[in-house]
């Protein structure tokens, strides 16, 4: 996560998120501060980009004797890259999978064979579309989708901006393309890399990854970099005690798309063109965000504190966390 994500947050007065600041070793150097609310029921962090960054701070927080977080909840609050088929910019995501995309072997494009449909291979297999043999553990986290459900209702009362820019591009998608529609608040999946990539290729290859090692149930809608490593550090600190991996909450709001409309070339659309998302998608980030801090606060006692129960399993591929139910996958 970066500043302009970070500062969506911090910039609104109704929060007063700088009233108490605290500084926790083990975060970014570039963010080293924890802000929080008066009361300390509301803190926010900016871990710093990309996968490691995300890691090293979320476990940093975790392990830190500054802070009791066995009943916190989290909310990964960051913006993405979408799927044309699940969305447009502006839209709101909600995950029950992370699925770690990269995680694979990988041929220089002009290498590929003819009879391959992308240059990703799944680790220790001999071609696209075969079920990984060499498993890391981080490929694919399931989190509780009862509390995603609640989490995309409340956002839904957001009213979501959009503007003239993002409405202008994204008729270029065929009228029926979900990406041509409204901004919306949704349920869908994020694929995790820490590669900005563009194309129907590559998009095709981590839609076609993601159903592969969720065993069809996963939909590959946002493409962002840090939940991987974000939620690597909560398992383990769950399994260690401090944090509840059930209590966690994926969202990222649509700054892009991960592939060009017709007629727009894969570079145009990743290096060149403004989509007109990138505002919408910290505006809308909080809007639909801040119904849930609301709801939080406000039913702490009667429905938060004690949890929301997952009815579907939760944690990692290696089932680490050993719950009474069991993953479907890997």
């Amino acid at each position: 996560m970066y500043d302009s994500e970070g500062n969506t947050w911090l910039s609104k007065q109704s929060l007063n998120l700088y009233a108490n600041n605290v500084t926790v070793p083990g975060l970014s150097p570039l963010f080293p501060d924890a802000h929080c609310t008066a009361a300390g029921d509301v803190c926010e962090i900016t871990t710093g980009e990309g996968q490691v960054n995300a890691a090293s701070s979320l476990m940093a927080l975790a392990f830190s004797a500054l802070f009791d977080l066995s009943k916190t909840y989290f909310m990964v609050a960051g913006n993405a890259g979408i799927n044309p088929t699940c969305g447009t910019t502006g839209s709101v995501a909600f995950s029950r999978y992370v699925v770690q995309v990269a995680l694979q072997y990988e041929l220089d494009p002009r290498d590929i064979p003819s009879n391959y449909s992308t240059g990703y291979i799944p680790q220790g297999t001999e071609a696209p579309g075969q079920y990984p043999v060499y498993i890391y553990g981080t490929e694919v986290f399931e989190l509780n989708a009862n509390l995603r459900d609640r989490a995309v209702a409340l956002a839904s009362k957001a009213k979501l901006s959009d503007n003239a820019l993002a409405k202008t591009y994204r008729a270029q998608f065929p009228h029926a393309e979900a990406a041509a529609k409204l901004p919306s608040v949704f349920k869908g999946d994020t694929a995790s890399s820490d590669n900005w990539f563009s194309g129907p290729t590559l998009g095709d290859a981590f839609t076609n990854y993601t159903a592969l090692v969720t065993n069809g149930t996963g939909r590959y809608c946002m493409t962002a970099q840090e939940d991987s490593g974000t939620l690597e550090s909560l398992l383990r600190a769950t399994l260690a005690g401090r944090v509840d991996f059930s209590r966690i909450i994926v969202m990222r709001t649509a700054s892009d798309f991960d592939r060009a409309p017709p007629g727009v070339s894969s570079v145009q659309n990743l290096i060149y063109d403004d989509c007109g998302g990138l505002e919408l998608s910290y505006e809308n980030m909080y809007a639909a965000g801040i119904e849930i801090v609301k709801d939080i606060r406000a039913h702490w006692a009667d429905t938060y504190e004690g949890g929301i129960d997952a009815k579907n399993y939760v944690g990692d591929i290696f089932d680490s966390l050993d719950g009474k139910i069991k993953p479907d996958f890997g």
